[in-house]
């Protein structure tokens, strides 16, 4: 196997959905103390979601408090209640140019801009005999850090 072209950096988001986002804000807002920093609602994602907030600066990272408009319908974004991990990577395309190459499987959809802003994709949660590569259950996403993350990484002490 070659030499990994990318690095991945650190957690930038957990994203949890439950059938009633006010639940999960009395815990992960009151209990917990996060701040909300934003909403996002998607009819074509099923979502509406609270973005929080732990840490500060480069180091921040999101929770996601997701609730589906619709509980019928695809996809549903409060099951399984953990829905995705976020990983901050140092170069997003050569990451998806050598994981792809290595037969990990994408969900479909590409690389796009997600709802913080930065660009995003999935790796998809079950491989498949094309990508026998993948999640094992766990939807992960792959997020583009900007040049201030990627700089504070690269200072921490080995």
């Amino acid at each position: 196997m070659s030499d990994r072209p990318f690095r991945v950096l650190g957690i930038q988001q957990i994203a949890i959905g439950g059938p009633d986002k006010q639940r999960l804000r009395k815990l992960w807002v009151d209990m917990f103390g996060l701040t909300v920093t934003g909403n996002f609602v998607s009819e074509r994602e099923n979502v509406d979601e609270d973005i929080t907030a732990m840490g500060s600066g480069p180091f921040k990272v999101e929770v996601d408090l997701m609730q589906p408009l619709d509980a019928a319908k695809k996809p549903a974004v409060h099951e399984p209640p953990l829905n995705h991990v976020g990983l901050w990577v140092d170069n997003l395309a050569l990451a998806v140019e050598w994981l792809s190459a290595q037969g990990v499987r994408f969900a479909p959809g590409g690389i796009r801009r997600g709802a913080a802003g930065y660009d995003i994709t999935f790796l998809h949660p079950k491989a498949n005999d094309q990508f026998p590569i993948a999640g094992e259950g766990v939807l992960i996403e792959l997020v583009q850090a900007p040049p201030d993350v990627v700089a504070a990484f690269a200072n921490l002490p080995a």
